[in-house]
Formats: structure tokens, C-alpha cells, sequence
């Protein structure tokens, strides 16, 4: 088995592509030792001193570290990964993958927004979201009010140094663009 990695633009973090399927569908971030209890993978990674984070995409798992130097990480790291997939264990434990696209009930926006939100979300997932993913994280909707659109950040994205220029000058630019009653972006 061949695993590839990329460097994202959060130094923090890589990206490691199995070559095969990691989730069917949405993403799902460990932040945690007792979030990663669900995955026998997250739980091998989080084994690896200085494993913060695990965030799962399609067909890639990224990784966010401490302060650990990345020479003495990722060969455990690509070991877990190895063995995991090796071993013929699920992705989860339990089979589900809840918490990978938020919730309809965890949203806000105003029902007088629908029209706009519906756009904007629209942008987020044919646009944004595919970029993200490159990069080894995602980008999902989360509230709009005031002219303000609400994102959450995770994978590579969260706590990236270039996340705020991300932001502002990329998604924010676009949304403004094409939703003229957008007229800032922030995280959440």
C-alpha cells in the first residue's frame, strides 16, 4: 500500500491520501482522544505523540500536530494509516458517520433569508468546498444575519495562518460578488 502526502498551507497540518476511500460521504473532525473513540483509525493516530487533530475527507485524512517536528511523526502516522487499512477494520466503529454536514437545526438565518442563504450556500458547496478539500480541510455554512455570513472551519482550515486571508480575500470576495447582501465573512 502507497500512501501519498501533501503539504497544506497550515504548517501544522498534512495530508495523507490512502488511495482509497476514507468516508462515502461529508467529513468528520477528531479534535480529541474521546471524539476519536469512534474511529479505530483516529484513535491509532491520536496513539502517535503530538496528534492534536484527525479530520477525515472523501479520499484523504489530514492530521494536525503540536509543536512536534514532522520527520519524527510521519512515519508512525503513516503506519497507523497502514496498518488500519490493512487490518479490514471500518472507518467507524459504529458504521455512521453523523456530524459530517451540520444540521438544518444548527443553522441561523432569518426565514426572510432563505433566497439569499439558499445562494450562498450553493457558492459554498460548488465552489468553496471543493478548494478546501485540496487543501485538506472544509468549509461549511453555519448562519447569516446582518449582512454576515457564518462559516465553520475544519481540517487543514482550522487554525491555518492564511485562514483569515482565506476568508476575507477569497470566500468573502466571491459571496460578495454574486450575494450582494453579503458583506462580511467570519468563522465560527
Amino acid at each position: 500500500m502507497f500512501i501519498q502526502t501533501e503539504a497544506t498551507p497550515n504548517p501544522a497540518t498534512l495530508k495523507f491520501i490512502p488511495g482509497r476511500v476514507v468516508l462515502d460521504s461529508g467529513t468528520m473532525e477528531f479534535t480529541d482522544r474521546a471524539t476519536a473513540a469512534r474511529s479505530p483509525l483516529a484513535e491509532r493516530l491520536f496513539d502517535v505523540p503530538g496528534v492534536t487533530g484527525v479530520f477525515y475527507g472523501s479520499d484523504f485524512v489530514t492530521v494536525t500536530k503540536d509543536d512536534s517536528d514532522w520527520q519524527h511523526l510521519k512515519p508512525a502516522i503513516l503506519g497507523a494509516i497502514m496498518e488500519h487499512y490493512m487490518s479490514g477494520v471500518p472507518i467507524m466503529a459504529d458504521g455512521r458517520v453523523d456530524g459530517d454536514e451540520p444540521s438544518e437545526d444548527d443553522e441561523f438565518f432569518s426565514p426572510a433569508d432563505a433566497e439569499t442563504v439558499d445562494m450562498i450556500k450553493d457558492l459554498i458547496e460548488t465552489r468553496v468546498r471543493p478548494a478546501v478539500a485540496n487543501d485538506g480541510g472544509d468549509i461549511t455554512f453555519r448562519g447569516f444575519k446582518d449582512g454576515i455570513v457564518y462559516l465553520k472551519m475544519q481540517g487543514a482550515c482550522s487554525g491555518c495562518p492564511s485562514s483569515t486571508a482565506t476568508l476575507q480575500h477569497g470566500i468573502q470576495n466571491l459571496l460578495k460578488h454574486f450575494v450582494p447582501d453579503v458583506v462580511e465573512v467570519r468563522p465560527i
